[in-house]
């Protein structure tokens, strides 16, 4: 399998394409953890028509800005304790896996401790670290305060969110780019062109299927966490003043084989080996797979327990945990953006709160079933992703209160508002990584110019 993916990579640089790595985020959906329910084939079978556009011409975005905006403001005013005190129960059920996770950890590989590792991990960022690092709780909470948590140190990155990715690296990838570029061509995570190799080959689609399914259990360590690292080092450099070299493609992904042997032809990444060794990769390779399973097999080796067996099987339950985690993250991450109900855009970047912006962040977006903070935690909150986008800086909480009522305003302003099951959205979302589907287009003629950045 990973021979496959190695040689569908290699096939893809060679004709210049982008590598697959980026695609290790959609890769998962063919890997879900339970198969699809009826609902979800029906919700898939009902394709877009050809009038899927027609609101775009009676739209009054102005009108639509200030509904969406009032909201917003009112959410962010009702912010306080329930906020925390939810925040702090979500931390308590991520911290009773990692403690269920870690006391068995030197038994024998076993599903239990497979399933509490990868949630303690999957819940820590998708959840916690996520909405953190966004803001969602600044001003309400000292510790959980996106300028302190998991930056400055790798004390820090190993008590908050210790992870395959540099959180300063994803703070920028993420936050800044993504969230402010959605569906745009500067977006890192678009998958229509992070997949255009895979899309374009020749191949069976089978085959295809096997490629992504066969990297989705370690896209992170592959591709997100050099990527990332490449961004925060072009950021770096912007905010410096000095030049970036002509020949590294801000846009081109980079992955963990690049970083250390780049192929004949590929364009510099600007990132040092051995930068992104120290400074990325190592700390967790030391931190999570050999300094947490050592004082449990150092007091089993105390009672006169055989020291080497037991430390073969806490590496295994994190080795494979890990890869679960990668499994399960995905699972829930691609499918927010992909799908051809939703739209990609030509032109941008749009002036952060305007109408545009705010459309775009719903008609770019689609969530999953919501409601219920055990099915919420399932999802790791990324069932919420159309509210996430409309107002990046609230509360777990608050995207919760808030569903139901940017509903009712894109359905006042005939703005579409996707939401199906996981299993649907994974559906369309494999059309458009194997190359059987598209985006849909928004014209760049149906856009108000008033709503870009001068330039642009």
């Amino acid at each position: 399998m990973a021979a496959i993916v190695s040689v569908l990579c290699a096939i893809g640089y060679a004709r210049g394409g982008l590598p697959l790595a980026r695609s290790s985020r959609m890769a998962v959906r063919m890997v879900a953890l339970s198969p699809p329910t009826a609902s979800d084939l029906d919700a898939y079978a009902a394709r877009p028509d050809a009038d899927a556009d027609a609101w775009v011409k009676s739209v009054d975005l102005d009108a639509f800005q200030a509904d969406v905006m009032a909201l917003g403001r009112r959410l962010k005013a009702e912010q306080g304790e329930d906020d925390v005190a939810h925040l702090r129960k979500i931390v308590g059920w991520s911290n009773a896996c990692g403690a269920v996770g870690v006391l068995s950890l030197l038994l024998p590989p076993n599903p239990l401790t497979i399933a509490a590792l990868s949630t303690w991990t999957f819940s820590r960022w998708t959840m916690i670290a996520h909405h953190t690092c966004h803001g969602g709780y600044n001003g309400q909470d000292e510790r959980f305060n996106s300028r302190v948590f998991a930056v400055g140190s790798t004390v820090r990155r190993a008590a908050d969110w210790f992870d395959w990715m540099l959180p300063e690296a994803w703070n920028v990838e993420h936050n800044n780019l993504h969230h402010y570029r959605l569906g745009e061509i500067e977006d890192p995570d678009l998958v229509e062109r992070n997949l255009q190799t895979l899309r374009e080959m020749p191949l069976p689609m089978p085959l295809k299927r096997v490629a992504v399914a066969a990297i989705a259990g370690v896209w992170k360590w592959f591709y997100y966490a050099p990527n990332t690292f490449k961004q925060l080092k072009l950021a770096e450099a912007r905010k410096a003043g000095g030049p970036i070299a002509p020949d590294v493609d801000p846009h081109a992904a980079l992955t963990l084989n690049s970083v250390f042997v780049p192929l004949p032809g590929e364009a510099p990444s600007g990132v040092s080996a051995v930068d992104f060794m120290a400074t990325v990769m190592l700390p967790y390779l030391v931190g999570h797979f050999l300094v947490l399973p050592l004082p449990m097999v150092a007091a089993a080796a105390a009672l006169g327990l055989p020291a080497l067996p037991l430390f073969v099987n806490a590496l295994t339950n994190l080795l494979v945990a890990d890869v679960v985690s990668n499994v399960h993250s995905f699972i829930v991450i691609a499918t927010n953006h992909a799908g051809d109900d939703l739209y990609r855009f030509e032109k941008g970047p749009a002036r952060v709160n305007s109408g545009t912006w705010y459309m775009r962040s719903v008609v770019s977006s689609a969530n999953f079933r919501t409601g219920g903070d055990v099915n919420d935690f399932l999802h790791g909150w990324l069932n919420y992703q159309i509210e996430h986008h409309v107002w990046p800086n609230l509360s777990m909480l608050s995207y919760q209160k808030s569903a139901p009522e940017l509903r009712a305003i894109c359905e006042k302003h005939g703005v579409p508002y996707v939401q199906e099951g996981v299993f649907a959205r994974l559906a369309r979302l494999t059309d458009i990584m194997i190359g059987k589907t598209s985006m849909r287009e928004y014209k760049p003629e149906w856009e108000k110019p008033a709503d870009f950045v001068a330039g642009a």
